[in-house]
């Protein structure tokens, strides 16, 4: 991994430790309603007027830096394996392993294994 990726990964850290939790409007007034974000709608929501003690908006500003986007923290791309024919064309410089919920033990041994073989990290 090259210096200015490390340098871009260091700022998203710092970045999101800053970046408020977006929750959806009046989500701990009400069971039913979830704690994952919704945009506001209402015409005379507060929330959508941007009244500051309803709590922050979801802006552009946020965002972590674009050449560090979707990267797992130790600076690889994750891809997601099934079954150990699918570690083939894996590139372990820019590439990490993550194995499926789905599969039982005795493959994934299996897939760790031929991951150790090829030099690839396992992630999970």
């Amino acid at each position: 991994m090259d210096s200015e990726t490390k340098r871009l990964l260091k700022v998203r850290g710092r970045q999101k430790s800053k970046k408020p939790t977006f929750k959806r409007t009046d989500s701990h007034k009400k069971k039913k309603l979830d704690d994952k974000w919704r945009r506001p709608r209402g015409l005379q929501s507060k929330f959508r007027r941007h009244v500051s003690a309803k709590g922050a908006l979801v802006k552009s500003g946020y965002g972590s830096p674009k050449a560090v986007k979707g990267l797992h923290p130790c600076g690889l791309s994750e891809v997601l394996v099934a079954n150990p024919k699918e570690i083939d064309g894996i590139d372990p410089e820019t590439q990490a392993v993550r194995i499926s919920g789905t599969v039982g033990a005795k493959k994934k041994i299996a897939i760790k294994e031929k991951a150790n073989e090829l030099g690839l990290k396992v992630l999970n």
